[in-house]
């Protein structure tokens, strides 16, 4: 694909009709944003969201823009095991394929809370997609170029991923330590699927993206500080500093609709330490890359979710 010299924008996202995106968070911030922009360029759009209601008001808002797009709304709450298996059960008996699976959904919780044994923001940012992930492959395989997209963050290079504490027992809880954490998993987990969907022989690739610093209502659940600023008010302020909802989607856009992008790629904003800018190709932290490691972790997944993937 051919960019501006300026970099690559939302008017490079090629035309999208025929396809079907199923986006994870889409009901605000860079989930809506990928989502809207994706309808906008004809996509068949699937909001898996945690409340419906949610989802509902994010589809009106995207029709505000994209009056003609295809946009459906599934509940998915990605800490529920229930939830992740009766979600994709309903995309697929829906869809025949799926073009596009964009793991955006994350979150950041300021109390360690235990869900089976495993910390929420484990269980929320890695276990959820894994098992969303293996659930709905099938449709990504029947694609004639289907992709996964996982969204990570920048700070995944200070993540310290220690499979036999999940729960917290031997190291103090911190919520910046737990999402760190999970975003490391998170890379790895898209290098080892990447890995395992090369040695099948499959099309379909995977990819990850990380937003950079975004003005969202991300910081919500994540208590003290964080969760002060996240409110519309302090946001605004700090609005100079950060990149606005729909720039921050831009490297998961990429990531997701760029013909050039090769699996197991990450991509990121260009900008002063990833915080803000245009959509480039990223270098991971080595701990993101070790495949003794994303092979350990992929393991752990299986056993923790119950979910095996459909590949050799």
């Amino acid at each position: 694909m051919t960019t501006s010299a300026s970099g690559w924008t939302s008017a490079d996202i090629p035309d999208q009709r025929g396809r079907t995106a199923v986006v994870t968070g889409a009901n605000s911030g860079v989930g809506l944003e990928t989502a809207r922009m994706l309808a906008e360029r004809g996509a068949r759009v699937v909001l898996a969201c945690r409340s419906l209601d949610r989802a509902a008001v994010a589809r009106d808002a995207i029709r505000a823009t994209a009056p003609d797009a295809e946009l459906h709304t599934a509940r998915l709450d990605l800490a529920s095991a229930t939830s992740v298996r009766e979600a994709a059960t309903a995309i697929r008996a829906e869809f025949d394929r799926i073009d596009l699976l964009i793991n955006n959904a994350g979150a950041a919780f300021g109390a360690l809370v235990l869900i089976d044994g495993t910390e929420r923001t484990f269980v929320t940012n890695q276990l959820g997609p894994f098992a969303f992930t293996g659930l709905l492959l099938p449709g990504v395989l029947a694609a004639p170029a289907g992709r996964v997209v996982t969204v990570s963050s920048g700070s995944h290079e200070v993540g310290r991923l220690d499979l036999d504490d999940l729960a917290y027992a031997r190291r103090r809880y911190g919520r910046w330590r737990a999402y760190a954490r999970s975003k490391l998993a998170n890379l790895l987990f898209t290098f080892e699927l990447q890995r395992r969907l090369a040695a099948a022989g499959e099309r379909a690739v995977a990819v990850a993206a990380h937003p950079g610093a975004a003005a969202t209502e991300f910081g919500h659940n994540a208590g003290g500080l964080t969760r002060m600023l996240s409110v519309a008010p302090l946001r605004r302020l700090l609005a100079p500093l950060v990149s606005t909802a729909a720039e921050g989607a831009l490297p998961t856009l990429r990531a997701a609709v760029d013909p050039d992008v090769q699996g197991g790629e990450f991509y990121g904003p260009d900008g002063f330490h990833g915080i803000r800018g245009l959509p480039h190709r990223v270098q991971p932290a080595a701990a993101a890359q070790d495949p003794t490691t994303s092979a350990m972790l992929w393991e752990k997944c299986e056993q923790l979710t119950g979910v095996r993937y459909p590949l050799p």
